[in-house]
């Protein structure tokens, strides 16, 4: 082996990189809080007794779920500009990936609206609570604190999936990777630096979430115990 590791051509480029993974956050950022607005409306929707709004959204979590990730970017950027709908990149990256993580969270979403006890329900309906005020305090709030661990990690899985996007000509992390690589044909270097930004990124998502958790989840707190 007579290969000789220079990292210098590639910290050279950090004013790049760091622009690439800045739009990484941002679009991550975007598409969890859209995905999880979505999931949730969807989950609140397949509950109902509504059989065609019931139908369209397994339909469309099933559909999701099942077909990989790059398929659904290129759909909404190069499909959609085939019928006159043209998106930036960096738009046809945050429809992709909050209707991606969208279907995710509907069903994790389900599972914890289903672990609601009906008497629980029925406890704040005698109390006088209007349906809205039931919802959001008796059904929803703790719904979401208790599927909140599985939805962080999959808004995790979202932010290192963006990555997709590069194939899109979306300038995140991975896209300007590519371009510092060509530059500077150096390949290991580049892709060892830029595991150890999606390591960073990662832990800088979970103390976000876990920040978010502390200031949401309140009875949480006063109870000690840690999500």
């Amino acid at each position: 082996m007579n290969y000789t590791f220079d990292f210098m051509s590639v910290f050279a480029n950090w004013d790049r990189l760091l622009v690439g993974a800045w739009l990484t956050v941002q679009l991550s950022a975007l598409s969890i809080v859209l995905g999880f607005v979505v999931g949730t409306l969807c989950a609140i929707g397949y509950k109902s007794n509504n059989m065609f709004l019931h139908a369209v959204i397994k339909i469309y979590v099933e559909v999701i779920r099942n077909t990989p990730l790059l398929v659904q970017v290129f759909l909404v950027f190069f499909g959609l500009a085939s019928i006159g709908w043209k998106l930036t990149a960096e738009m046809a990256a945050v429809i992709a990936l909050t209707v991606n993580v969208g279907a995710y969270t509907t069903e994790i979403m389900r599972a914890g609206i289903n672990s609601i006890h009906p008497g629980q329900i029925e406890a704040a309906e005698c109390l006088g609570m209007s349906k809205l005020h039931v919802y959001w305090h008796v059904v929803l709030l703790p719904a979401v604190e208790r599927v909140y661990p599985s939805l962080t990690s999959q808004f995790i899985l979202l932010m290192l999936a963006s990555s997709i996007t590069s194939q899109i000509s979306a300038e995140e992390l991975t896209a300007t990777a590519n371009l510092v690589q060509s530059e500077t044909f150096r390949s290991f270097e580049v892709y060892a630096v830029i595991a150890v930004a999606y390591l960073a990124l990662s832990f800088l998502f979970r103390g976000a979430f876990w920040l978010i958790s502390k200031a949401a989840f309140v009875r949480k707190r006063k109870l000690g115990t840690n999500l």
